[in-house]
């Protein structure tokens, strides 16, 4: 009793707390030691997490972090990294489900800004999510539909529409992050959107929205007034054919 280390009290202090408080009185360092002391009970994890959220910044910098950085951190292996991932991986699940389905409606950027700002504004590339949207915006689904580079995504418009006639959706938001953080659209991204929109239009679909999402905020394609843009201009050229 006497030869127990003392860092094995310590976890049996912070699941006592857990159990009656939950999360709220934990400091992050402590709940990145909870989580780490899960993949190897038998050492002691403070020093761990706090070089961790030293690094990282915040319990959020932790997760998001990528395999090689996290691997750089002295005393986190890979059984602490793939424990992590899961962890991060079955939030965002939670996350796609508590919007798919329930009762959930997108009715302004910032409802989807709040839904993804956790789940992609840290990925190291570019993620191309569409929401599907009935004709109430209530939430259909969700899909990561492509996945590209640190600074690009190769997004296939054809794709787009088949999966949203899939989905039966009569609403569409498109929303990708930046990994750089601006949030100006590049060129590529409004000649995307524009294609999109006519695309969508055709198909009898409406373009609500279409976010750019960093750490720091978003880009609302609808706010800054080239969805309502390009739905003109489709109209002025269909009308003069």
């Amino acid at each position: 009793m006497g030869n127990k280390p003392g860092y094995t009290g310590h976890f049996e202090r912070l699941r006592d707390r857990f159990e009656k408080g939950g999360l709220e009185a934990f400091g992050e360092y402590e709940i990145v030691e909870l989580l780490l002391t899960f993949g190897t009970p038998r050492c002691d994890c403070k020093p761990i997490a706090r070089a961790a959220i030293e690094e990282f910044k915040s319990l959020r910098g932790v997760l998001d972090a990528p395999e090689e950085e996290l691997s750089k951190i002295k005393g986190i292996n890979k059984r602490n990294i793939v424990y992590l991932k899961i962890i991060r991986a079955t939030a965002n699940e939670l996350l796609k489900d508590k919007a798919k389905g329930s009762g959930v409606y997108c009715n302004s950027a910032e409802d989807v800004y709040n839904h993804l700002k956790v789940s992609i504004s840290a990925k190291p590339q570019e993620v191309f999510k569409v929401f599907y949207l009935d004709n109430r915006n209530q939430v259909r689904d969700i899909e990561d539909l492509f996945t590209g580079t640190v600074n690009r995504s190769a997004v296939y418009p054809r794709e787009v529409m088949n999966r949203a006639l899939k989905h039966n959706a009569t609403g569409l938001i498109f929303a990708h992050n930046h990994p750089s953080g601006c949030l100006e659209p590049s060129p590529e991204d409004k000649n995307l959107t524009r294609t999109l929109v006519f695309a969508a239009i055709f198909m009898q679909i409406k373009v609500l929205d279409h976010l750019i999402i960093t750490r720091d905020g978003y880009y609302s394609f609808s706010a800054s007034g080239l969805i309502d843009q390009w739905e003109a201009e489709y109209i002025k050229l269909n009308m003069a054919q």
